[in-house]
């Protein structure tokens, strides 16, 4: 499992669920993607946790992964960074995203809690 915490949400990541897509970043986000990404703080991570069939949790939204970028956990684990797609893939996944579903965008509030299980 892995779990973090909202720090921060960018003024900018509400506009972005017409595309259906958030970004995850760590605190070590550069300034210029703070304004676009929930920026959250890691508490318990392991490898390989995003896996295809588990499970995101934000809040108290529960999606089924369905998809997963080949340098997802990877990113996520060194950087706290994927990008977080709620829809189903369409072509080629990029290596560090992850697609969920139901396709409902989450609203996301500091101090909730991320959760990845399997």
């Amino acid at each position: 499992m892995s779990k973090s915490i909202i720090k921060e949400v960018g003024p900018l990541v509400p506009s972005f669920e017409a595309e259906k897509v958030v970004i995850l970043f760590g605190p070590s986000a550069p300034a210029e993607l703070r304004e676009i990404s929930v920026i959250h703080e890691q508490e318990e991570v392991a490898d390989d946790f995003i896996q295809e069939g588990g499970k995101f949790i934000v809040g108290n939204k529960e999606y089924t992964v369905t998809a997963v970028g080949s340098a997802a956990n990877a990113n996520f684990k060194e950087l706290g960074h994927i990008s977080i797609y709620f829809q189903e893939p369409d072509g080629d996944i990029l290596p560090g995203a992850v697609f969920v579903s139901p396709s409902e965008f989450p609203v996301f509030n500091e101090g909730e809690e991320i959760k990845f299980t399997k």
